[in-house]
């Protein structure tokens, strides 16, 4: 008898019905049977359920000789079903790697309950992927099980039965079969709910619930949305078989108020002329099964009930299309207003220019993410060591509580923003500042750039369409004519900037601020910030950072997070970290224990410092992270295609900092084996961090403060040497370790 029984009702899905299976079968957790139901479907399904039957003997294939629908079909599974427990996942979705490896976890944590509920996450064809926003209700905080009563919340997830695990003797005591017709949820569903003696939660995104831009049954119009009347009348009829129940009713009976709402204002369901009938059926529901109660609601929710009540099915409509109007007609107004307000940011900017210029220093970094990278380090140094010069950060709404309380805080396009611009003395970015700035005589910029460049840049990309898109290359070259200082962390990235961004500034090869605290954190430090990140003390922390595609509009996610850590045993833990521009993570919430994701950490520098080793593929972050000679691994899967979008400046298969992968097991066979901290990856680190890190001594922000701000350019602190520098200790990789890797240099 296997743990679960995954079913899969199957119509007219041929596009997805391969994810849908794989993902099933690909499971970790693989005590299963796959029953996969062909409601008569008229495309290829049939054929596809047939041949993953022949290849696993886990699938059941049923077929089923006219089209039922969606609850007549998930029947039939049900009576092929052998499990313990019954999961069921619609043909055009899929469930999340280590999904039934987390379920049978809660299931055994919390004494196999009748029902466990998971969340989802919607999938659109643009790669997007949201979490449902009700996950809060899913906390796995108090008991581990518990009735529907204790927790009415729940009722505020989505009223459908594949976000749930049903144990198979409990849907047989209660007699559970689903309706014909549409919305057959609803009638299992609230029934299962309210009928278990014991539920549980589990606080993971275990299915990805496909948003299709057509053939979904919600988006289709059709009569048979008045079946919705029908499902809801079963709903009472079961409360009302069952006094216990009663205290549930008004949560049900508001439930199936928004219901019907949702139905009639979502205009593509109901056929021309159909929605006034539909709003009296309405009517006639609410009155029939009216229960008082149910919590507090919003006047909002109060006057549409009310409404559908009194069956004022104009006024309703009247309301809506007045709201709508109001909308509109705000835009306008609100488009005027910020006209307006940008008119006279600009007349204050050059007011403002026409003032002196004041000893004050103003800092940005990633367009205004935060205080961060060289210009942080820079405006530390400047704190220290010439506290006459007023420091002021620019930073978004969001990234404001990032800034040191010592240094100023503005947020971008303010008359306080546009004011520092106008008057400080010196300006310092990682990219660029507004583009309408105008630097004036007596202003000081420095471009601190915020990586080594492998990827192509500036007037490099103008044979890179794919990369450049529509980057102004002339406006490009004229931003780079402001500058009067370009920071440099090797002679690779001096002669690289001053070629795709030729002007008249000075370059300064000191190293990159930012990779100064390489050198001064402490073991004390590492051991502080792997704690704040939830890593073992005996654990050996392993930093994932791929880079941007230009070549893919969505992520690139070339490895199986889930896999990798499991195969890499419990002493490793996966410190994951995605592009910022992707604005989502690499894996999904809560597929492995030993997956932690930093995407959000707001220092990469501390992540470095907690990590013993770094994968990363084509990432600038190899540069820095090889100033703490810690063990680094390329996986270079797609290196022709990168290149070939991209364009690189060299090579970085034939010189890498470490080991390289090409495949994932190839990647995993690098750490099982110890490759990954071997004598060769040693030999490799030693001779990238001679080349790429030749100043980053610790150092490099004083002579950056000294240079630029106190004009001391001939008494800068002098480089400390490669061989005699002393990063911040591993804490996985003790300094006995450090030395047999080193004796095998020579």
């Amino acid at each position: 008898m296997p743990r679960f029984s995954v079913i899969v009702p199957v119509y007219k899905v041929q596009a997805y019905l391969h994810d849908c299976l794989g993902s099933v079968l690909s499971q970790s957790y693989d005590d299963l049977e796959l029953i996969a139901v062909d409601d008569c479907s008229p495309d290829a399904c049939g054929a596809i359920i047939d041949e993953h039957a022949a290849r696993d003997r886990r699938v059941t294939a049923v077929h089923l000789d006219t089209n039922t629908g969606l609850g007549p079909a998930r029947n039939a599974g049900l009576a092929h079903a052998t499990g313990d427990y019954v999961v069921f996942l619609d043909g055009d979705d899929t469930l999340t790697p280590g999904a039934l490896q987390a379920v049978a976890d809660r299931l055994k944590e919390t004494g196999d309950p009748d029902v466990l509920l998971y969340d989802y996450a919607r999938t659109f064809w643009s790669g997007e992927r949201v979490r449902n926003k009700s996950a809060a209700q899913l906390a796995e905080a108090g008991p581990a099980t518990f009735r529907l009563a204790d927790r009415p919340g729940l009722l505020k997830l989505l009223s459908v039965v594949w976000n749930k695990a049903y144990r198979r003797e409990f849907i047989e005591e209660q007699g559970f079969s689903f309706t014909p017709g549409f919305y057959e949820d609803a009638p299992w569903t609230y029934p299962a709910l309210m009928a278990a003696d014991s539920l549980t939660t589990l606080d993971r995104v275990c299915v990805h619930y496909r948003q299709r831009r057509q053939g979904s049954i919600l988006s289709t119009t059709s009569r048979r949305h008045f079946d919705l009347f029908d499902q809801y009348d079963r709903v009472f009829a079961f409360i009302d078989a069952r006094p216990e129940l009663a205290p549930l009713r008004p949560l049900i009976f508001r439930k199936m108020a928004d219901h019907f709402l949702t139905v009639f204002t979502t205009r593509v369901r109901l056929p021309r002329g159909s929605r006034a009938e539909f709003f009296r059926r309405a009517r006639a529901q609410y009155r029939r099964h009216h229960s008082p109660g149910g919590g507090p609601r919003t006047l909002r929710v109060r006057v549409r009930h009310g409404l559908v009540r009194l069956g004022a099915h104009r006024t309703y409509l009247g309301l809506g299309a007045l709201s709508a109007l109001r909308a509109r007609a705000g835009r306008p107004l609100r488009a005027l207003g910020r006209a307006l307000r940008s008119g006279v940011l600009h007349v204050h900017y050059r007011v403002q220019r026409r003032l002196p210029v004041r000893e004050e220093a103003v800092f940005s970094a990633y367009g205004n993410r935060g205080y961060t990278c060289n210009p942080a380090a820079i405006e530390a140094k400047v704190r220290e060591l010439v506290p006459r010069v007023r420091t002021t950060w620019v930073a978004a709404p969001a990234h404001l509580h990032t800034v040191p309380p010592a240094t100023r805080k503005v947020a971008p396009d303010t008359f306080a923003y546009w004011t520092a611009l106008a008057r400080a003395k010196y300006l310092v970015s990682n990219v660029e500042f507004d583009g309408r700035l105008v630097k004036r005589d007596g202003q000081v910029l420095l471009q601190t750039h915020h990586g080594t460049p492998l990827k192509t840049m500036g007037l490099d990309l103008m044979d890179r369409p794919a990369a450049s898109r529509d980057t102004d290359f002339a406006h490009l070259v004229a931003r780079s004519d402001k500058w009067d200082f370009s920071l440099s962390a090797n002679l690779h990235s001096t002669l690289t900037w001053e070629r795709t961004y030729p002007s008249g500034y000075t370059t300064l090869e000191y190293g990159y601020p930012r990779n100064d605290v390489f050198h001064e954190a402490s073991a004390a430090d590492v051991a502080r910030f792997r704690d704040a990140l939830g890593i073992p003390a005996d654990a050996t922390a392993v930093l994932y950072a791929p880079t941007h595609r230009d070549y893919r509009r969505g992520q690139h996610r070339p490895l199986d997070l889930e896999r990798v850590a499991r195969t890499l045993g419990p002493q490793v833990v996966l410190l994951t970290r995605a592009h910022f521009a992707y604005g989502a993570p690499l894996a999904d919430e809560d597929v492995h224990p030993r997956i932690i994701d930093v995407s959000g950490h707001p220092s990469v520098e501390q992540l470095c410092l907690a990590a013993d080793a770094l994968i990363t593929d084509y990432s600038s972050l190899m540069f820095d992270y090889a100033n703490l000679d810690r063990p680094i691994v390329i996986h270079a899967d797609d290196w022709e295609a990168y290149e070939a979008a991209r364009g690189t400046y060299f090579d970085l298969r034939a010189f890498p900092p470490g080991a390289v992968a090409r495949t994932e097991d190839e990647l995993i066979d690098i750490f099982t084996t110890g490759h990954w901290r071997g004598s060769r990856s040693a030999q490799l680190r030693s001779a990238f961090r001679s080349r790429f890190c030749p100043y980053d001594d610790g150092h490099a922000a004083e002579r950056v403060v000294r240079r630029v701000f106190l004009d001391q350019s001939g008494s800068l602190p002098p480089v400390v040497p490669v061989e005699d520098r002393r990063p911040a200790p591993s804490a996985a990789l003790p300094a006995s370790a450090v030395q047999r890797e080193l004796a095998g240099l020579v």
